[in-house]
């Protein structure tokens, strides 16, 4: 992507991604012509209803419980001012630069639409942010999801007035610095703009929406990870047999199957029918089950956050009669309404759901592992704890208790923000839907799985070899685990005796980090 063109109503979940990881200005964002008539046609009926001195909120009144408080014209520009810097309070560590990105584009994106009645030129400088490399160091904590996600959009918006702090070029520095030095000034902000800029659920969009990637990268990882399992388990494909997920007809479980079955294709590690041994444990006969109910989840969060890429969020919302006249004239139909978009039940619930599929995609792996390492539960295939020393060496013992470690954490952190909720501003946004915190529990829990599933395939490619070592070396794996289990191979050994197997593990990280299904 050379040019991203904002328009308000058709950013992809693709195009947040190329900004988010891209360089500054790779690829570049511009404003489409109908957005940036939009904008200043809203503007201009911001400027309209203060020439007729109407009462609007959030331009001649105050903020939440002091919306009976009327501001003076005079006063409307000290009001936005004000409700940036009392409002950026966020505490605890900063969100990396990959969100913060992601944070200005859905921002600019929404304000593009043309409902906000923030002017052009404030609208330019948050592109200026991201085409030059002005971040704005956002804490993670502090929003409610309702009305939005207002004190991290707050720490944003503090930049763009020369306020806070912001990364460029590898620095941190204060806001007015970071500007000078990229070569820009800060903006007076306008009436009804400090508003636009921290009111919406921006912030929870752009952290779900990374980890909603992550998890699609997860979920089919997943299956290659139980795949390498099943093989170092003398597993058998049958219960991937078309014809019985054909009965249960739940797509994403009939799409799991074909891919379980495709990723072990031709592999030589499989069971053949075995009258003795007709089924495998549940860990890996119903992995299309498993592994595809947590599909329907993620499939959800993806199509909830392209709904949500091109929503406007904040509040209040300006409407103007049609057609487009020129604004100001005393017959000019201006609304300013005044509704609840920026509430983030939506996202929350949806992210609460991806947590828990997450949570249950790294059980099951975890269980897989287990049976990896216990003899007992792998039917003497494999060597306790995959070491052929047993007792001098406790081999990938300790690798299981990590990965049950993590799962735990999973589950704790599984319990539903959603459900909760604090009355603030004087119990005036008596209903707060905590969407950000769902969607911070979702990127720990995101992690972890990372993590549980090399731990998998660290264990799987251990138990592999010994397979190798009991049935030919020149016994072939299946096409789709055949290529990872050589991506591990490159960068970690055997284990032949106890060692410090830290490091194999975030070698083994890192490949799953950025492994491409």
């Amino acid at each position: 992507m050379i040019e991203i063109t904002l328009d308000g109503e058709s950013l992809t979940f693709e195009q947040v991604i190329a900004v988010a990881y891209g360089k500054p200005g790779e690829p570049r964002v511009v404003l489409s012509d109908t957005a940036k008539s939009n904008v200043n046609r809203c503007a201009a009926a911001v400027q309209t209803l203060l020439d007729r001195g109407d009462i609007a909120y959030g331009i001649t009144t105050g903020f939440g419980a002091f919306k009976d408080k009327i501001i003076s014209r005079e006063e409307v520009e000290t009001l936005q001012r004000n409700v940036v810097l009392s409002h950026a309070v966020g505490v605890g560590k900063p969100f990396d630069i990959h969100t913060v990105r992601a944070i200005m584009l859905i921002r600019a994106n929404t304000l593009a639409r043309g409902f906000s009645g923030i002017r052009f030129e404030t609208l330019e400088l948050i592109l200026a942010f991201l085409n030059r490399g002005i971040h704005p160091v956002i804490p993670e904590k502090g929003s409610l999801g309702a009305s939005g996600d207002l004190a991290p959009l707050a720490h944003f918006a503090c930049v763009l007035i020369g306020e806070g702090e912001a990364e460029y070029r590898g620095e941190t520095l204060r806001g007015a610095k970071a500007l000078e030095q990229a070569g820009l000034a800060p903006t007076t902000l306008a009436a009804k703009e400090g508003i636009a800029l921290t009111n919406g659920t921006t912030v929870m969009t752009a952290v779900g929406l990374l980890e909603t990637s992550r998890s699609i990268r997860l979920a089919l990882l997943a299956d290659v990870s139980g795949c390498l399992s099943l093989e170092a388990l003398h597993g058998t494909v049958s219960a991937f047999d078309e014809r019985i997920h054909a009965l249960r007809p739940h797509p994403r479980q009939i799409e799991c199957a074909r891919n379980l079955r495709e990723i072990l294709a031709e592999s030589e590690f499989v069971r053949d029918f075995d009258p003795v041994n007709v089924q495998d444990a549940y860990t890996l006969r119903c992995m299309p089950q498993v592994h595809g109910a947590c599909r329907d989840a993620v499939a959800y969060a993806e199509w909830l956050i392209k709904l949500e890429l091109n929503s406007v969020t904040d509040n209040p919302l300006i409407f103007l009669s049609e057609p487009p006249a020129t604004v100001g004239g005393s017959d000019t139909v201006i609304e300013v309404i005044s509704g609840g978009n920026f509430h983030g039940e939506p996202l929350a619930l949806a992210f609460d759901y991806l947590t828990i599929a997450l949570s249950e995609l790294g059980n099951i792996a975890e269980r897989r592992i287990m049976r990896l390492t216990d003899e007992a539960s792998n039917a003497h295939i494999l060597p306790p704890f995959l070491t052929e020393h047993g007792g001098l060496n406790s081999g990938f013992m300790i690798v299981q208790y990590t990965a049950a470690a993590l799962c735990t954490e999973n589950k704790i952190l599984s319990h539903p923000a959603s459900v909760d909720t604090i009355p603030s501003s004087a119990n005036v946004e008596d209903h707060v839907s905590m969407g950000a915190t769902a969607a911070l529990k979702l990127r720990q829990v995101a992690e972890n799985l990372e993590t549980i599933l090399a731990l998998e395939l660290f264990c799987g490619a251990q138990a592999i070899d010994f397979r190798k070592k009991a049935l030919g070396a020149d016994k072939k794996l299946g096409n789709g685990t055949r290529e990872i289990y050589n991506q591990i191979r490159e960068v970690v050994p055997f284990i032949e005796r106890d060692e410090y197997l830290k490091d194999h593990i975030e070698s083994v990280r890192a490949i799953v980090a950025i492994y491409q299904c």
